[in-house]
Formats: C-alpha cells, structure tokens, sequence
C-alpha cells in the first residue's frame, strides 16, 4: 500500500475548518490522511499521555512515523539533556512509544541524523549503538551528510543498512553540497520504504540558523513536473516494497498538505477507513 501524509498536524491550515482547536486537529487531519509524521518527539521525549491521546483518536489502520529524540541523534552539542545516561534516553524514548506499539499503529521510528554525522568508523558503531539499543523496533535511518553516499561509499552505505536491519529514508531535498544527500531510490526493507520530501530550495537549506532558518529551509511547493517524476519513482519502488510512505515536510508556506492531496490525485489512491471529516458551517 502507498500511504502518504505530512510532517506534524499542527500547522497545515489548508486541511481544516476555521476555528479548530489545537486539540481537534489530529482528529480532523486523520480524516484526509492515513498517516502522520510526529515530530514533537524530536524535542522532547514525550509522555505516554500523549501517544495514549493521538492513538485513540486516529482510525484503526491509521499509522504514526515518530522521529527520535535529538538527544539520541547527536543534534544536542553543548545543551542540556535531561537524562543521566544514553540507555536512560533510550529506555525513555522506548517507553513513549509502548502506546502506539499495543494499538498496532507504530509504522517505524524515524532516526534523521545531523548534517556533521558523516561517514566515519565511530558514526558507523554509534549506528549499531542504536539498533542494538531499539531492539525489535523497526527504525529508518535518514542522513542529512553527503559522504553516506558518494561514490566511494555508496554501496557500502546501502548494504549495512541492509544487513543491519535499518529502513532507508529516499529524501527529496536541494542538491546543496555536503550537508545534502542525493535521491538514492533504493530499498533496504522488503516490508516498507519511507520517502521524505523536503522541497528543493536550494537558498535556504544551507542559511545560517538565524530566527527564522527553519522557516526559509522548508519553503517551496513541488510542480506538477516534479510531483510526476515521483509519481513513476514511487511505482517502482512499489514492486520491490510492500508498503511505501511518502511524507511532505515542505511547509513552510503551507505546501505540504497541497503537494501531498496533488500526489494522491495523481496515484489515482482514494483511501478508505478514514474518520469522519467535520463541517465547516461558518
């Protein structure tokens, strides 16, 4: 099955009726689609509370991608960590996710790894550090470092991760040297294959971290050549993985939920089992 879906479902105003509630959103968004990227995870680990929360108010074939804590990925470099120890963070972070294991709603815990996180022997152990840590859990494994992929590691990159049990992320993002990664369409799970599309602004993805460089970085919306050019990728991938998700993370002008709709459209998908979509009387 292609499931396709948006990063986070607090900001994508497109999708909802004028008025919603914060605490209404992830309701209404599960009625347009049937899966969710959260993202809130990578700046805190969150309470079972919350994980409790989205699960009973999402269908029951509707699947969550939850991003690791960026205490586990290296992204905290001087601030503080709540935790004493790294398998104190692990367990934490494992316990948060018990609610979307039991509902049967966990699609993969997402690991994005920093873009100094280049390919080294002690990145390469700190990366079985990780699976050993999961366990079971199925995790995908994104880099944002272009040594992963150059041409004298390229192979290599794709066969540990392989071996190793990891699900490639094929990212969509500006070819803007070394803190990008090329479209490496490759699969390394048989079961599932996750896409991640960040739009192609090649000004912003390497902006100085200023307020607003999240903002700038994630600004663009696919066209309709571009969107057909993963249309066909996207079939392919599909004969050699059971399931394929596709996330926008373009958003921010709004595009992402647009692009995602675009791309459904377009696949010709029309999901069912969805929840009921509220009225947008006034």
């Amino acid at each position: 099955m292609i499931y396709i879906g948006v990063t986070g479902w607090g900001d994508h105003y497109s999708l909802y009726p004028a008025h919603i509630k914060p605490k209404d959103k992830l309701p209404e968004y599960s009625s347009h689609f049937p899966v969710v990227e959260v993202d809130a995870s990578f700046y805190a680990v969150q309470p079972v509370r919350n994980a409790l929360k989205w699960v009973s108010e999402t269908p029951a074939d509707f699947r969550f991608v939850v991003k690791a804590y960026q205490g586990m990925t290296g992204h905290q470099r001087g601030e503080e960590n709540p935790f004493e120890t790294k398998k104190e963070m692990f367990q934490a972070f494992k316990e948060s996710l018990r609610p979307y294991q039991e509902a049967d709603k966990l699609a993969m815990v997402l690991f994005q790894f920093p873009p100094w996180f280049d390919c080294r022997k002690k990145n390469v152990q700190y990366l079985r550090f990780c699976k050993q840590m999961m366990g079971d859990i199925p995790l995908a494994l994104e880099f944002r470092n272009q040594t992963w992929f150059g041409e004298k590691y390229y192979s290599d990159t794709l066969t540990f991760a392989k071996q190793e049990g990891w699900i490639h992320v094929i990212a969509d993002e500006p070819q803007a040297g070394e803190k990008s990664i090329p479209i490496v369409p490759e699969i390394t799970n048989g079961n599932i294959t996750l896409i991640r599309m960040h739009g192609r602004n090649v000004h912003g993805w390497n902006k100085p971290k200023d307020a607003n460089w999240r903002e700038v970085r994630y600004l663009y919306r696919y066209n309709k050549e571009e969107l057909t050019e993963w249309k066909n990728r996207i079939l392919a991938l599909r004969e050699r993985t059971e399931d394929v998700i596709i996330l926008f993370n373009n958003n921010s002008g709004g595009d992402a939920a647009g692009n995602a709709k675009e791309l459904q459209k377009m696949l010709g998908i029309e999901y069912e089992g969805l929840s009921p979509r509220q009225l947008d009387l006034f």
